[in-house]
């Protein structure tokens, strides 16, 4: 086994176990490259077919692209899809900067989701590498009643053996992709023929390392038109992947509020 197949075979069994523990389970598709790969496990690890629904809490804030790559691949990939309208941003907390108050709106969206289904299980594609907040998850990592990340009070995870404590309002988030990389992401897709938002490729210079609205979402320099492009560009590049995303140049503590606080 390379590489590849090693992060593909344990993502498979943290998505076999999720699906053996935790009833009723949701999948979080954000659209973007890492839930696309999430998705193409999912179909792996279940002979073809997702078993559980794609939750889209939709913002009305994505690009064209990534509602039409939404509705096409709903359908090719035969996904139960639920899609979920977030508030407004005047009902979120305002004493959030700007772009997380934006972001925010996702957190209150998928909290009404989780209780609207009585979700047990969430299954999100965050990484470890992708930012600094995220590298403190767990695989299968507890939220309290209210959807409250407690980081200080995790289960610890030995020999791929996973806690699902049980208690009135709770539920666990599964993280299936947490030890890939963002190279990683990229050569899978490539070895895997996967598809994704045309976005993530160069024109006339720019294209997006890490896709979210557009109001809070910028293009990166880049001339990376292929996916043989990006991951060369990868293995070089010292630029953090979310340089585009606004709510990350804000104040520091914006979002670990918004994780402690049910971010997705």
């Amino acid at each position: 086994m390379d590489d590849l197949d090693q992060l593909e075979a344990q993502s498979i069994f943290i998505l076999r176990e999720a699906y053996r523990k935790l009833r009723p389970l949701g999948m979080l598709w954000s659209l973007g490259k890492d839930s696309n790969v999430m998705i193409w496990l999912a179909r792996k690890a279940f002979m073809g077919r997702v078993p559980f629904p794609a939750l889209h809490v939709d913002t009305g804030k994505k690009f064209p692209e990534m509602y039409a790559f939404r509705d096409e691949y709903a359908k090719k990939w035969n996904l139960d899809l639920v899609v979920r309208d977030c508030p407004p941003v005047e009902e979120i907390d305002p004493s959030l900067p700007p772009a997380a108050r934006s972001a925010a709106r996702k957190t209150a969206g998928l909290a009404a989701l989780i209780e609207e289904q009585k979700f047990r299980g969430v299954i999100a594609g965050i990484r470890r590498d992708e930012q600094a907040t995220r590298a403190k998850e767990r695989v299968f990592s507890p939220r309290g009643a209210g959807h409250q990340w407690d980081v200080r009070n995790q289960p610890p995870e030995f020999w791929d053996q996973y806690a699902t404590p049980h208690e009135e309002g709770m539920h666990i988030r599964v993280h299936p992709l947490l030890s890939w990389r963002e190279i990683d992401i990229w050569r899978y897709i490539q070895r895997e023929n996967i598809p994704v938002v045309d976005l993530y490729f160069s024109k006339n210079g720019r294209r997006y390392r890490s896709l979210g609205d557009q109001d809070i979402t910028n293009p990166v320099e880049s001339d990376a038109a292929t996916l043989e492009d990006i991951i060369a560009e990868l293995q070089s590049s010292r630029t953090s992947e979310r340089a585009g995303r606004a709510m990350d140049h804000e104040s520091e503590d914006a979002f670990e509020r918004l994780r402690v606080a049910g971010y997705l």
